[in-house]
This record gives structure tokens, C-alpha cells and sequence, in this order.
């Protein structure tokens, strides 16, 4: 029997509930420069490849000039570092989960498209201090997810094997980054997107509620 050692989790649409805080904030800037918002719901559609490409989805076509997604880019960062976690708040049942991950002595890490600074942030208020070992958000010259570099990182620095390893998120982003790290990849569908993208996608499993992930960590 092979113990997993280490689950890597995505943030938005697994951890934590942070729709209606980008969906808001990148409406904000949509009005600023007078284009048309988009109704929340439509926002679990446009995350998951960091905010450049959130950017590039949800203007109009005709205007998607690299000029207009930078505009737009900075108008919604201003606004949403300061409405970070407005309504961000973990998933029901994924505090409890963490805490018996910790007590089993697995490390627990993020890894997200989410910029490196607000990732940080949203980690340290919705969790307690300690719960989550390292949280690895996007960073200039690192490749975004499905991108396996990050995850190939946090492997080497915790010298675990793949077998040793769960990733969990919500997205056909986060599935493809298991797959291409080669590792068992647990769907969530409580998420942005929903089961059968999941399956679509490459997942090893996919769970509908939080402590389903314990039939995961002990595996032949």
C-alpha cells in the first residue's frame, strides 16, 4: 500500500468560493471603459487561466487588442486587491478536511493560476495560520497551469514520488496539469465547472463532497 504523502489543491473553485468576488470586481472594470457586464453566473466559465486570459474572455471580440486586455487588466486588479475577499470563503466542509489531512501528517499545498500576492492573501483569510504548508500562485516567468512546472517543484521540495501525490481542483485546467505532471488528478465538483468536464478532462476521480477525498489517500 502506497500513502500519499502530499495533495496539492487549486484555490478558486476548490478551496474557496471566489466567484462572485472576480465576477464583481471584473465588472467593475467592464463599466469603467463602458462595456457591457456579465451576469455572475457566466464567470465560472471565464477563470481558471489567470487574469490576463480572464481579461481577453470577457471583452468583445472586435476590441480584444493587447492595449485594451492591459486597460482592463489594471482596472480590475486596482479594484479587486481591495475587494479581495468581499464574499471569498472556503467551500463547506473543506476546513474539516484540511484539519484531518494535517492530523494524518499529509502536506497540503496550493497551486494556482491566481497571481502570487492575492493567492497569499485569500489563504491567509480564509485559513488559519499554518493549516496550508505553501501556497504557489502565478509569478512572472513561470508557465501557468495546465503547465506541470510548479507542481514538478513542490514534488522536488517535499521529495515525494508521484505516487505519492493527489492533485485536486475544479477546472479541465486542473485536470490537464495532473495529467501532465503524472499524477492521480481528483475532480471537485462542487467547483466552477462541474463533473463531466472533470471526467473529460483526464480525471483519475472526481468527488462530490470534501472527506470523499480520504478513500483517495492510502492506495495500492
Amino acid at each position: 500500500m502506497k500513502t500519499v504523502k502530499l495533495v496539492i489543491f487549486d484555490l478558486d473553485g476548490t478551496l474557496v468560493n471566489t466567484l462572485e468576488d472576480l465576477g464583481v470586481s471584473t465588472n467593475y472594470a467592464l463599466k469603467q471603459y463602458g462595456y457591457i457586464e456579465h451576469p455572475l453566473e457566466n464567470y465560472r466559465y471565464f477563470v481558471g487561466n489567470g487574469v490576463y486570459k480572464l481579461m481577453e474572455r470577457v471583452l468583445p471580440e472586435e476590441v480584444r487588442s493587447e492595449k485594451e486586455i492591459q486597460r482592463l487588466k489594471e482596472s480590475f486588479i486596482q479594484y479587486y486587491d481591495t475587494h479581495l475577499t468581499d464574499y471569498t470563503k472556503p467551500y463547506d466542509g473543506i476546513i474539516e478536511l484540511l484539519h484531518n489531512l494535517k492530523d494524518k501528517g499529509i502536506k497540503l499545498a496550493v497551486a494556482t493560476n491566481k497571481p502570487h500576492a492575492q493567492a497569499l492573501r485569500v489563504v491567509e483569510a480564509c485559513f488559519e495560520q499554518g493549516l496550508i504548508d505553501r501556497v504557489e500562485g502565478q509569478q512572472d516567468g513561470k508557465p501557468h497551469k495546465p503547465d506541470p512546472t510548479v507542481i514538478n517543484e513542490l514534488m522536488a521540495a517535499y521529495n515525494v514520488k508521484n505516487e505519492e501525490v493527489l492533485y485536486v481542483g475544479d477546472s479541465d485546467v486542473d485536470m490537464q496539469t495532473a495529467v501532465n505532471a503524472k499524477l492521480r488528478g481528483i475532480g471537485v465538483a462542487w467547483g466552477f465547472r462541474g463533473e463531466e468536464e472533470l471526467l473529460q478532462s483526464g480525471a483519475y476521480a472526481v468527488i462530490h463532497e470534501p472527506f470523499q477525498l480520504l478513500q483517495h489517500i492510502t492506495t495500492k
